[in-house]
């Protein structure tokens, strides 16, 4: 039998017996906005890659995929161009600090973003040096990519990002060379559970910070998708609001997944704006950074089990 690798499945998780936690200030959900920049750092053929990234705006692909996609290219520059600015001007409007997923490649090429960052009270966690999947590395490239990642990630923004979160999937690899590297407090690697947990890697607590894709902008571009960006206010509203109810006994998080490109087109940031305001409205929300999760995870709830899907 081939041996696969790659941590154990878990069916179970905390199952019946989830924590009882007790957010900052007495939050029934704690909600963490995801920024996932990586704008230029998509597949072009402009970097050496056989084909043009084909996740965007338009679902065409050209029949010549050994050509530029000046249509593709285009859509991506418009977020780290215009979209960018805008949601940065909404997070400072209404003090809203965010998680930047940032592929290390798109912050080279927006040295004037990746400057302001820290300044404007978000927090950067890595997400691949470039935006391509690390299961089509080797494990010594991955390795190589990881700290290159962090390196260029240190000289734009002025930090070393403390959390991971890899596009789409992590390889079998991944977690283990995070540790192997040292420096990150948790991954986002999963999308498992509505709480952060503990795992073992290669003999140390490891914490998880679980991500999702169901409150995610990406909807705009995949179908099923939003027709409306209505539709997306309304999706993480019901969210929202169902975990506020729950968190009445057991407090849990919410993550929302964001693009420039996508909810930085104008109509939809309206939706997101109105989103922000109606849940700072309900006094039941932490607006928090994942750096923040994982630091109150780890003061607070150390002494919770260890799950399965370590390694």
């Amino acid at each position: 039998m081939t041996h696969i690798g790659g941590p154990d499945r878990d069916f179970i998780g905390y199952g019946q017996h989830a924590p009882q936690i007790e957010w900052p200030n007495g939050a029934r959900v704690a909600v963490s906005l995801c920024m996932n920049y990586e704008e230029g750092a998509e597949r072009s053929i402009l970097d050496g890659d056989e084909r043009n990234e084909w996740v965007g705006e338009i679902s065409y692909t050209p029949e010549d995929q050994t050509a530029r996609d000046l249509s593709q290219e285009s859509v991506y520059e418009y977020g780290s161009r215009a979209g960018i600015w805008r949601l940065m001007r909404l997070f400072d409007r209404t003090e809203t600090r965010v998680t930047f997923y940032a592929a290390a490649q798109a912050l080279q090429r927006n040295p004037a973003l990746a400057r302001q960052i820290i300044p404007a009270g978000h927090e950067v966690s890595g997400h691949g040096l470039r935006w391509v999947e690390p299961t089509s590395s080797t494990r010594e490239q991955e390795r190589d990519d990881i700290a290159r990642a962090v390196e260029i990630i240190e000289e734009t923004t002025g930090e070393a990002p403390r959390g991971w979160y890899s596009r789409y999937a992590p390889s079998v690899n991944t977690r283990e060379l995070l540790i192997e590297h040292g420096g990150f407090s948790y991954d986002s690697d999963a999308y498992n559970d509505d709480i952060p947990y503990w795992v073992m890697v290669k003999g140390k607590r490891h914490l998880v910070v679980p991500y999702t894709h169901t409150y995610n902008d990406g909807r705009f571009a995949f179908t099923p998708g939003y027709s409306h960006p209505g539709d997306f206010f309304e999706n993480c509203r019901r969210g929202i609001q169902y975990l506020i109810d729950e968190g009445e006994t057991h407090p849990r998080m919410m993550s929302i997944g964001l693009h420039a490109r996508l909810v930085g087109q104008a109509g939809r940031t309206s939706a997101l704006a109105d989103l922000i305001e109606w849940a700072n409205s309900t006094g039941a929300v932490w607006f928090a950074r994942r750096g923040d999760i994982a630091d109150w995870f780890t003061a607070n709830y150390s002494d919770t089990p260890t799950l399965g899907g370590g390694s």
